[in-house]
């Protein structure tokens, strides 16, 4: 047996599809259905069970897989510790939420790409609910999302605290007064889809407090939900340090609304089975890293962003 041969069976086994395992290693899937089936002969002995719609393991597979793993890292330790190369190497997906990319994400990868200069960091920027679930899937290495997750399979980390406040245009928030069920009759709420942790932010406070908008307005970047915002278009959540910040330019005006919003907590999620340093690395970094009162650039272009047209949903 090869390593490449363990590293296309781990990865089979761990993700949800040969397909998707076949993308994380760039290779096509018969290339790796090929090497796979190459061990399965070198072992005598079937690993999978391709009967179904899908490949499972067999109890074979169930056994190598724990051994697969561990043989990957150990092969992995002796490249660090006698290699050339410094720290980790190979190629690492993050799952990051929106609030996450527009505050403290490039001080992280600027202090893993010091650490493990071979390390190849890419970054996919999606709503909390879909990072976790291509989490699940194997599709990512890890995920930093906001709010509660219900995968069973992930193993979540609290990292760290976000605070929001209700904002408007100056216009509008004359015109509101005090934010309460009754002023949510005629408004607008501006706000992340469906499946941003914030979104459980809000639909708390609604819940608390009685209220109902007339209608929702969503944009998948806050750059566009701040810049709705300050055009008048709604009612919104923005992170605290961001809104205070846009007062002073007078984009927008913090809004009286009786009781606070709730925090929304952030979590580091990786999958239970994954044991690899890549993981323990992320973790102790993103530790140092994460800090949601930064200051960010959506600031800068709030009044003149233009949201795209596929991005919204009335």
């Amino acid at each position: 047996m090869t390593l490449k041969q363990l590293e296309a069976f781990y990865w089979a086994a761990t993700c949800t599809n040969f397909a998707t395992a076949a993308e994380r290693l760039h290779l096509s899937t018969s290339s790796l259905s090929k090497r796979i089936g190459e061990l399965e002969r070198s072992l005598d002995v079937e690993l999978f069970d391709r009967s179904g719609h899908g490949a499972t393991l067999t109890p074979a597979g169930q056994r190598l897989l724990p051994i697969a793993g561990d043989l990957l890292q150990r092969a992995d330790h002796v490249v660090r510790t006698l290699g050339k190369v410094n720290g980790l190497q190979g190629t690492c997906r993050l799952g990051v939420d929106e609030s996450g990319s527009v505050t403290w994400l490039p001080r992280w990868v600027r202090a893993l790409r010091t650490a493990h200069p071979a390390l190849s960091i890419n970054v996919e920027v999606d709503v909390s609910e879909s990072l976790s679930w291509r989490l699940a899937r194997g599709e990512i290495d890890a995920a930093i999302v906001g709010g509660n997750s219900a995968h069973p399979e992930l193993l979540s980390t609290t990292i760290a605290q976000a605070e929001f406040v209700w904002c408007a245009s100056p216009a509008v928030a004359r015109r509101i007064g005090e934010l309460d069920a009754h002023a949510w009759q005629t408004q607008t709420l501006v706000s992340l889809p469906r499946g941003s942790g914030v979104t459980e932010v809000i639909d708390a406070w609604m819940l608390r407090n009685g209220a109902r908008p007339a209608k929702v307005l969503s944009c998948n970047r806050w750059g566009g939900v701040a810049g709705l915002i300050a055009n008048e278009e709604g009612v919104g959540i923005l992170p605290h340090t961001w809104a205070m910040s846009l007062s002073k330019q007078g984009a927008v005006q913090v809004v009286v609304s009786g009781q606070k919003l709730e925090s929304l907590t952030y979590q580091f999620q990786t999958r239970h089975d994954d044991s690899r340093p890549i993981i323990a690395a992320l973790r102790t970094s993103l530790f140092e890293a994460a800090d949601f009162s930064l200051s960010t650039s959506v600031i800068a272009f709030v009044g003149n962003h233009v949201p795209r047209a596929d991005s919204l949903q009335i």
